[in-house]
This record gives C-alpha cells, structure tokens and sequence, in this order.
C-alpha cells in the first residue's frame, strides 16, 4: 500500500505538538526524578540568564531547594533534549524532502527521544556515498535480492540468469550483488541493530595486544600487553589507558561479542521457518557479510564511543571534585610570606611578599650541590625574615623541596614564623604565562614562581585561577578525555569554588573576578581598572558605576562579594542586596540596628522566620540570611597549617615494609589516591586498602589535601611504586 504523505500544515501542526517546550519539561521530570515545578522554575531561570552559582543560592524558593549538582543536570538535560529536537526537525526535513514521510514515519520520530534509536530510523533515509549495495541496484539487481529476501524463491541460478548483463557477467555476481543489496538492508533495520546492542551490553569483551615491533617502547603500557575483560565491568582508568595506549600506536584493541551468538540471532529474526533451501543459503551468507563488513564495525564503533565517553564523563568528575578541593584549600591569609622555589644546581629563587602579596624583593641562595653555600644561605635567609617581618615561609615541594624545607627549618627561628611545603604543580605554567608576563614584566620565570609558590600559601585559591586547571596536577589523563567538555566541567568547578568562599571586592584580582558569578572578563577588567582609578569600595552598591555594569550582573554578582569594613555590615555577608531591606525590617522590629543584629546572637534568637515569609520569600532564604548574621566574613576554607613529614625519609630507599608514614593527599582517583609522602615518589593507597569495609568512590573517604598517616605495604624501587594502607 502506497503510504499516505502528509500536507505542509499538518506536517507544522504535528512538530510543534509532539516537540513542545512541556513534552521536554516532562522528559527532564522523568529522567532525573525531580518534580515539574523544579525543573520548570530551574529553566526559565536559566533562559533568563542566571547562573547556576546564583540559583542554588539565591533561588532556592523556585528550585525547592535544588544543589548546584541537580540545576547542573538539568541545564545540560534542557540542552541536550533541545539538540536532539533540532536533529529530529533536520531528519523530518530531510525524509519529507525525498518524499517518503509517511503519518507513521513521522510519528515514529516524534516519539522517538533516544538519539541512537533516531540515527536508526535515519539510516536508509542518509545520503549515501557509493556503495556495493548502491552499484548492484544501478545494475539491476534490487529485484534478485528481493526474491531472496521473501524466502520462497526457487532455482535461484535459473532466477539470476535474468541478470546477466555487460555489467554483471555470470550468475555468482548477480548472486553477490543481490546478498550486498540484502547485507545492506540488514544493516539498516533497527531490530537488528538493538538486537545486536543487546549482546554488547550483555558480552562485549574489550581486549588489547602490544604491537610485537613496540613492545620495548610500550613499557608503560605492560598491564595491557595481553589483556581482555568484559567491557561493562572494565573500569574508567583501564579503559583510558588501553585508548591513550592505542592512539599512541602502541597496542592494538578491540572491542567486540561473540560473533557465535551474533550470527544466531540474526538468523532467527531475519529467516523464517517456510525459506527455501537456496534462499536460506544465500541469507545466511548475507547475514555474515552484513555483520563482518557492516553492522559488526558500526555497533563497535559506537560502543567503543560509548565506553569512552563514560571513561571520559568519570575522569572529567574525578578531575572537577579534585580541582574543587584544591581551590578550597585552607589559606594563609594575609601576611608577609617569603616564597622559595627550590632547586639543587640552579639554586633556590627566594622572593619576599608584602601582606597583599606584591612583590617587595627577589634574591638567590645555594645551599646544595655543586656550590654547597650552606651557612651564607641560612645567613641571608634569617636576614630577609627579620628585615621584611616574614611570619611564613613556603617553600616548593619539587625538586631539592625536602632539602630545602629541611635546611630552612634547621635555621630555628623560632615560633613567629612558620615553614610550610607547598604543592608547586603548574607553577611553572603560570610563570611562563601571559598573566605572569604581564605582572613581572621585569622578572624572570624563576622569580614568577616563587612569587606564585608564596601566593599559594597566602591564597591557593587566587592564585590557582590563574592556571590551565588541566596542568594543576590534580587529573588522571586529562589530556586524553573529551577536551571540550572537560573545559566546560572544570570552569563551573572553579565557578562554583570562588562563589562558594566570597570574593573579597577590594583585594580580588581580575582572574578570580572573571569566575563570579554573571561577570566575566570584560566586566572583571572594569571593576579592577575602576578600583584603580577611584579607591576602595565602601559599599556594594558602588559596583552599579562600573561600566557596563547591569542590572542583571549585579544581580547575579553582588552577592557573593564582600567588603570588609565597609559602610554597611551587611556587605562583608552572604546576605544579597536585594534582601537588605528584610535585614533592616528584622532589625528595626527589635528596636536595633543593623550592626548589633548581627553582633548579638541572643537578639538574632527573637526573630520568628515565619513572621518574615511572604511570595518572594520562603523559610530557606530566611534560614541562609540568618546563617551569614551568624558568620559575618567567615571563610568556609579554615586556615593553612604547617605539615611535618615523617623525619630520615629522604628517598624511596629509605621505606620499609610496615613502616608508618604521614603524607597529604595530592590527587584522587577512582580507584584510589596518590599520597605526598616527602620523596619524589608519591605513594599510592589503594581503594582496596582505605577501610576494612567495600569503599565504592575513594573520595568518600579521603579529600585532596587531606593529610593522613599510612602504613608502607609493598615497594619496588625500579618500578618506583610505593603502596600504602590506611587499614590499621
């Protein structure tokens, strides 16, 4: 029967139906198991130009209190669903075009919200380039394979001898044309495809050789010379390093079912009991070809992308919570910091940092090898602390870091001034930067990183913005995983850190200013410049005369800045403007100023919240405004604390098994976490060996910069691993 085709207005009405805002709000409802108001309020929010940062804080009334995590998925939900509308009007088109959108085609995409199962429909309707099924129908053959694909036909040799031609000579290539056209057909029939899917969920083995000519090279890579275990259970870290392996044509890998089965089931969906023999024959080598040559490469290409992707997704997660804690590292704060950036032949650059960190004196010492100055080092080191009232030193822990700290330490001056090891991953980067060009113009890379190991201690987080977050150390093949969408999880990360601590408005530098919330670089450059040009800011409203300052930005931003000192108390708070007139309502109601409401606790105990609700206004605001009354200009990070390494471990020679270490986490994987332990080498804790009970995600244990005390279980000096336990 000839399908029914649908007119230009029909055609309209259906898309805008089955494709509606409401039907994508209910799919996002669905799929991430939140209520339709939430999701609904979360959107137009979003569409409205908030951030994330802002309606997790800000709008928690709207979102029914929704974390950043949750507005997250549904911002890239909302985007994902609307691509996939996009591609579902691109194929509508495309089908309608060519004359074959029929009612139930149309209707099958519309309903259609999976994108493999789109591409699936999609597949005969693409344009193709020449294929063998494609040059055997320009030679006639469609109606041969036909025949054979109704199953009924008999004497088939006598059936293509109708075929022969000057472009198909004998009767095995009228049969070979006939079985591309069917391997074809096969290929592009979407239950044969999930079917398919379907045993690659179930058995899908990923399987990886060396290259024999690499072998030597491919050392690295010595786990995977010979490996192979089901792909659904192999885990993120193998499967990228069996791909990074592969695209550095190392090792060889595949991934694929047991082609036993595959055959078996194509045969029983695709031959039907009442085939004649030679029907049979020719469908069964079809179903082979199509396998081998067409349907076995595409469904293993896509799950190899499937596989990558979700190794990618959990790497890129592992990186963002590590970046996230790193930023949130306790700081210093402000005080005269020298900063050290240590080494053996070069010396030791050591510069000196006022209270904001500006660069006040710059100098070398060489306290090792070849020129072994140990006294004059310790001399000038002692000096500069008493000249410039140094209250910390922080010294880099690479290269000759413990030799230094030791050395440094050994000095004894006294308990005003403490030493500290500071993780000095990508100070390099940012001393070649550039940012770092652009603030030492006059000095060279080796005082820019000094100066931005002493900033580290004063402020990790001011500082590490500064950095590619992909070279701060923190990540596990971050240069291997999906880059854009690495960057995309990286800069909400840092988003999401800075907002969550409050900017100071007055001290912050343009680089951490571009991170808050609604500003961005050009309007982080007007605050700096204006700043420059007309002093400190007494309050927040100041911030509407920077130019090009908004309405919205203001909105957006103001709230997760502060001003220490300021005019209105209410500014060195989490308290938005915008709720101000609240705070003086409260206050004025207790007969009190602003002041002393957040100074007295005991007055704060008289406010009733629920006195203060009204439409704009729900319990969860009033809970977070009396929280920041509660802690006017608290820093969520805490404050640095210096560290002792376990003393006469200098090298990985020194460990011995059963020894007790004490270390600081310096990077979390998922299957387990790096420990700083004083030596070159880190040390590796095991998922396996962090708690007597199954751990599932490390990080629920540990945290990055956490600082632990580990037993030494195994070492292997030429392999340089070190293993250790926190069981017992």
């Amino acid at each position: 029967m000839r399908p029914i085709l649908l007119s230009r207005d029909t055609f309209v009405m259906y898309q805008k139906s089955f494709m509606s805002k409401d039907i994508i709000l209910a799919r996002i409802t669905t799929k991430l198991n939140l209520s339709n108001r939430s999701v609904k309020n979360t959107i137009e929010l979003l569409e409205d130009g908030s951030t994330i940062p802002f309606i997790s804080r800000y709008r928690k009334e709207a979102t029914g209190s929704l974390d950043e995590v949750a507005i997250g998925e549904i911002a890239r939900a909302w985007k994902d669903f609307n691509e996939l509308v996009k591609r579902k009007e691109f194929v509508l088109d495309t089908i309608k075009e060519q004359g074959h959108l029929s009612s139930k085609l149309q209707q099958e995409i519309y309903k259609c919200w999976d994108n493999t199962a789109l591409e699936d429909i999609y597949l005969p309707y693409k344009k193709k380039r020449k294929t063998r099924a494609t040059i055997a129908k320009e030679n006639g053959l469609e109606r041969l394979a036909q025949a054979i694909w109704n199953q009924s036909a008999k004497h088939l040799e006598d059936a293509a001898q109708q075929f022969i031609n000057n472009k198909v000579p004998d009767v095995d290539t009228a049969l070979q044309g006939a079985r591309d056209i069917i391997a074809e057909w096969i290929n592009e029939e979407p239950k044969a495809r999930d079917d398919i899917r379907r045993i690659f969920d179930r058995s899908a083995m990923i399987t990886s050789k060396v290259v024999a000519k690499k072998k030597a090279e491919a050392e690295k890579f010595k786990d995977y010379f010979d490996y192979s275990e089901p792909a659904k259970k192999a885990p993120a870290h193998r499967l990228l390093a069996v791909f990074r392996g592969e695209k550095e044509g190392l090792l060889k890998v595949s991934l694929s079912a047991d082609i036993g089965d595959v055959i078996d089931k194509l045969e029983n969906g695709f031959i039907g009991r009442n085939a004649t023999y030679e029907c049979e024959e020719q469908l069964k080598l079809a179903i082979e070809e199509s396998y081998k040559r067409l349907l076995g490469p595409s469904i293993e290409t896509e799950y190899r992308n499937k596989y990558r992707e979700k190794a990618d997704d959990e790497a890129i997660s592992v990186f963002g919570e590590n970046l996230k804690q790193l930023l949130l590292a306790p700081p210093l704060g402000s005080k005269s910091i020298m900063g050290i950036d240590p080494g053996f032949r070069t010396g030791c650059k050591v510069v000196c940092l006022d209270r904001n960190g500006s660069l006040i004196y710059n100098s070398a010492i060489y306290p090792h090898p070849p020129q072994n100055q140990l006294v004059d080092a310790q001399t000038k080191v002692k000096r500069l602390v008493d000249q410039y009232g140094i209250e910390a030193i922080a010294i880099g822990n690479g290269t000759a870091g413990k030799e230094t700290y030791a050395i440094v330490k050994g000095i004894g001056m006294g308990e005003d001034t403490e030493v500290f090891m500071v993780n000095e991953s990508g100070a390099s980067i940012y001393s070649a930067s550039e940012i770092a060009r652009k603030e030492f113009p006059d000095h060279d890379v080796t005082v820019r990183g000094a100066v931005s190991i002493g900033r580290r201690l004063m402020d990790p987080l001011s500082e590490l913005v500064k950095i590619d977050p992909k070279s701060i150390g923190v990540g596990q093949y971050q240069h291997d995983v999906n880059q854009p969408k690495l960057k995309d999880n990286l800069t909400r990360c840092v988003e999401s850190a800075v907002n969550a601590v409050g900017i100071n408005l007055n001290t912050a530098s343009e680089h951490v200013l571009t991170y808050i919330s609604g500003l961005g670089p050009t309007l982080a450059k007007n605050i700096v410049e204006y700043r420059a040009e007309n002093g400190s800011f007494e309050k927040i409203e100041a911030l509407k005369k920077v130019p090009r300052m908004g309405a919205k930005a203001f909105e957006q931003s103001a709230g997760f800045l502060r001003i220490k000192k300021g005019k209105n108390p209410l500014d060195n708070t989490g308290v938005h403007p915008e709720r101000y007139a609240l705070v003086k309502t409260m206050s004025k109601n207790l007969k009190a100023d602003i002041k002393t409401l957040i100074s007295d606790p005991t007055l704060r105990k008289e406010i009733i919240l629920n006195d203060y609700v009204s439409n704009e206004v729900g319990i969860p605001t009033l809970q977070d405004i009396m929280e920041e009354l509660d802690k006017p200009g608290l820093d969520i990070r805490g404050s640095a604390k210096a560290f002792e390494f376990t003393a006469g471990i200098n090298t990985i020679t020194d460990l011995k098994e059963g020894m007790m270490v004490n270390g600081i986490i310096n990077n979390v994987t998922k299957f387990g976490a790096f420990v700083d332990i004083g030596i070159k080498e880190a040390g590796l804790i095991h998922v396996s060996k962090m708690s007597k009970t199954f751990v599932k995600d490390p990080l629920r244990i540990v945290k990055l910069t956490q600082e632990v005390t580990a037993r030494v279980i195994d070492v292997d000096p030429n392999r340089k691993r070190i293993s250790l336990s926190l069981i017992d």
